[in-house]
């Protein structure tokens, strides 16, 4: 036995250190996406202005998702990591389009967490994608979040109200794209009395026609 618990130690300090390294490396992805998808578009507005969104009339594009929890979220969840699908159909040219999204989150609860169980989610929501300049957009949803195992998670409620304004760029890839961006995602109670959950979520997915 005194052999064995040191080993299981060793596992276990080496797993908090992986926990911790990933943590870093996503809060910095984030970040560095951010400030690319933020100020680029600023430097070459006037590139963008003469340039011709590069996507087709009506698209589909699937991908990972990773969040990170902020506020009262982040005191029982280290990050999360998922996928989505989405469909994006023109409304007005080829600059507002209406866009679906459907995913799945799985959120790493932290070891010191007064109730240390993961919380994996589904979220459905639709809303309003529009390009500001050239590949830049914006874009708006709103809709529900289903969670999946709320009794292990300590929560009363299996629905919440959901919210995601987002930012993201368009990158041409031959006749499709890859559509990174990133965004504030909101999520209403998951207990009885209990505040918001919000988390700022990456997003890197590829496009293609329909």
């Amino acid at each position: 036995m005194s052999s064995v618990q040191p080993a299981f130690t060793i596992i276990f300090v080496s797993f908090e250190h992986f926990i911790l390294l990933i943590t870093t490396i996503m809060k910095n992805l984030i970040k560095s996406l951010l400030t690319l998808i933020i100020i680029a578009p600023l430097h070459l507005k006037s590139a963008f202005a003469q340039s011709e969104k590069t996507t087709p009339s009506a698209y589909i594009s699937i991908g990972p998702d990773a969040g990170i929890p902020v506020g009262a979220m982040h005191h029982r969840y280290d990050w999360s990591i998922g996928g989505s699908i989405q469909a994006d159909v023109p409304i007005s040219g080829k600059s507002l389009y209406f866009v679906g999204n459907a995913g799945f989150n799985n959120f790493f609860a932290k070891d010191d967490a007064a109730n240390p169980r993961d919380l994996q989610m589904l979220p459905l929501k639709a809303g309003l994608k529009y390009f500001a300049a050239g590949n830049f957009y914006v874009q708006g949803q709103a809709g529900a979040s289903f969670l999946f195992n709320k009794g292990k998670g300590g929560y009363d409620k299996s629905t919440a109200f959901t919210y995601a304004p987002q930012v993201g760029y368009q990158f041409p890839a031959g006749s499709n794209y890859i559509d990174a961006g990133i965004r504030w995602e909101g999520n209403s109670k998951f207990n009885t009395g209990g505040g918001w959950n919000n988390f700022l979520g990456l997003r890197v997915a590829y496009g293609f026609g329909l």
